[in-house]
């Protein structure tokens, strides 16, 4: 077993459990010591013909077995490590959905290296924080062929973080280097990591400026994906669509790309989710299972009414990444039959679902129970104190499969955590009988649209840049496509032209010159004379949601 002194400094800025709560965790069996690539390699033994993963892309549909996907990810190891990567390297993986993502992860976590998880929306802003951040050596991503060209942002990446000394591409490399391959018979590859050192970086919505590395153990993620499985009731039989973003934990792990295999699952991946691909993608393949935000959701919900394409496979819909309202989820009913579940969580831990077998009222109106007995849930009010079931608070969290810190995210990310380890969600809950969650809203100043958190003080940071802001306040405003939309009120500098507002494109285009991902893009732009503050002098903001909010009605 390769342990922390010889991976390259990787526990360095790690917070392991402490030691009496990894005993419990340890003595109730919760965790079975495989390294998360262990998952595809046991499979490939006892099933190794069975199909593990379908790329539908545009190029027409291409399926690997188990053992194909096993011999496919040493082979990426092999190359990998003769390319120069050490055990407990740090790599920036960023891959939109398709076979190469599930073959260059796998490959990555079997030569020991830890990907780190980015979104093909993230932009050179936050790849370039991200990468300093954790030590990064290398990155990996593709070429031009969803019409934005990562290869750029590759170069630009490379000038600004000097350690990274290499860059891999999937498909046409330019000035960078193909992904390599080698065979594995001529390579040693490490044979098992420490299960309680990280397994991979999953990255933090960001609740307050950039993202944050989330430090997931091979023990911790196994047990994620496993459990999710045993809640969703998953099976060999079952055919998971990868829809969402697949580095996002939602789809990864809950039960997901990781949770499908675990049980000898297939795992089918697009990168187009909407309803006029993915409805063929369902038919084509019998899917029978797969996970949307709210706002695809809704799409979904609409497009029965229109699209040909059988989707009567499907047995279960998870819903996640931020709240399904009632009568959204009472719709979804309406539309494709009693299949929904609605998922809770957070890739720095605690997940929950509503049960397959739990009344529809209560599918309809909460956001589901834990899914471990393990897990240690408090809501609490402003002064720390637990609030009675029912009441409002903010939601709290410890257990075997949530961190006790973000990994190398200094001082500020220690905020987030109590002095007895529970983390602070920044979600504000209500509990309900039988400990499921009903989200009330967020107590972080966070922005949730389209399932993605977005930090308001990041892109506030990156409007005043704009020489004619002097002022910016970033506020979610209620939406019933998106969640939230993005609202920005900004006041202009001195220099400004008198009564001419600033245009939602101008800003637009400058936040996307910055490299802010477009996803973080404001919705909307107001010129006020001047942002209201609360007598500490802070920004208001919820008088501007007021009033944002009475506008609007």
């Amino acid at each position: 077993m390769i342990g922390a002194d010889r991976v390259g400094g990787l526990a360095d800025g790690f917070a392991p459990h402490p030691d009496a709560a990894a005993h419990r965790y340890s003595e109730a069996g919760l965790f079975d010591g495989r390294a998360l690539w262990q998952i595809v390699s046991d499979a490939a033994r006892s099933n190794p013909d069975a199909p593990a993963v379908t790329d539908a892309g545009t190029d027409g549909p291409r399926t690997l077995t188990y053992s194909e996907l096993d011999d496919a990810a040493r082979s990426r190891a092999a190359g990998l490590v003769a390319a120069g990567l050490e055990p407990g390297d740090r790599v920036v993986l960023q891959l939109n959905n398709s076979a190469a993502f599930a073959i260059t992860l796998l490959g990555l976590l079997r030569a020991g290296a830890v990907p780190v998880m980015t979104l093909p929306a993230h932009r050179i802003s936050e790849i370039s924080h991200l990468a300093s951040s954790v030590d990064a050596v290398a990155y990996i991503t593709e070429d031009a062929r969803r019409g934005y060209d990562y290869r750029e942002l590759a170069s630009t990446l490379r000038d600004r973080v000097p350690g990274l000394r290499q860059v891999f591409i999937d498909g046409d490399p330019g000035d960078h280097l193909p992904i390599p391959d080698a065979d594995p018979a001529e390579i040693d590859l490490p044979e098992q990591m420490d299960p309680e050192l990280p397994a991979l970086l999953l990255v933090s919505g960001g609740t307050t400026g950039l993202p944050k590395p989330i430090a997931r153990t091979h023990n911790d993620y196994v047990l994620n994906a496993v459990l999710s499985a045993e809640v969703t009731r998953l099976g060999a039989g079952d055919v998971y669509l990868a829809a969402l973003p697949a580095a996002h934990n939602f789809p990864l792990a809950c039960p997901g790309i990781f949770g499908t295999w675990a049980v000898g699952g297939h795992v089918v991946m697009t990168d187009n989710p909407s309803p006029d691909s993915a409805f063929d993608v369902i038919e084509a393949h019998g899917v029978t299972v797969t996970a949307l935000v709210p706002a695809l959701a809704q799409v979904w919900t609409a497009a029965t009414e229109w699209e040909p394409a059988d989707v009567s496979s499907l047995r279960l819909l998870q819903v996640g990444g931020s709240k399904l309202g009632q009568a959204d989820a009472e719709a979804l009913d309406a539309a494709l039959g009693p299949i929904g579940q609605q998922v809770f969580g957070m890739a720095e831990g605690l997940i929950c679902y509503t049960r397959l077998d739990d009344p529809r009222e209560l599918v309809h109106r909460s956001q589901g129970a834990p899914m471990s007995e393990f897990d240690d849930v408090r809501v609490v009010d402003e002064n720390g104190d637990d609030v009675p079931d029912g009441a409002e608070g903010e939601l709290l969290v410890r257990g075997p499969y949530t961190i006790r810190g973000y990994y190398r995210a200094g001082e500020q990310a220690a905020n987030s955590f109590t002095p007895d380890g529970y983390y602070r969600s920044g979600d504000a809950v209500r509990r309900l009988a039988g400990g499921y969650l009903t989200v009330t809203g967020r107590i972080k100043d966070t922005v949730v649209r389209a399932g993605e958190n977005v930090a308001a003080d990041d892109v506030e940071e990156n409007l005043t840049a704009h020489p004619s802001i002097r002022q910016a306040a970033v506020v979610g405003v209620p939406d019933p496509d998106l969640g939230e939309r993005i609202s920005a009120l900004v006041v202009v500098s001195h220099d400004h032209p008198p009564g001419q507002p600033i245009e939602l494109s101008e800003v637009r285009r400058f936040l996307t010159g910055r490299g802010l991902a477009a996803f973080k893009l404001p919705d909307e732009v107001h010129t006020v004379p001047s942002l209201p503050v609360t007598a500490i002098g802070k920004v208001d903001k919820k008088a501007l949601r007021a009033e944002l909010q009475k506008e609007n009605a």
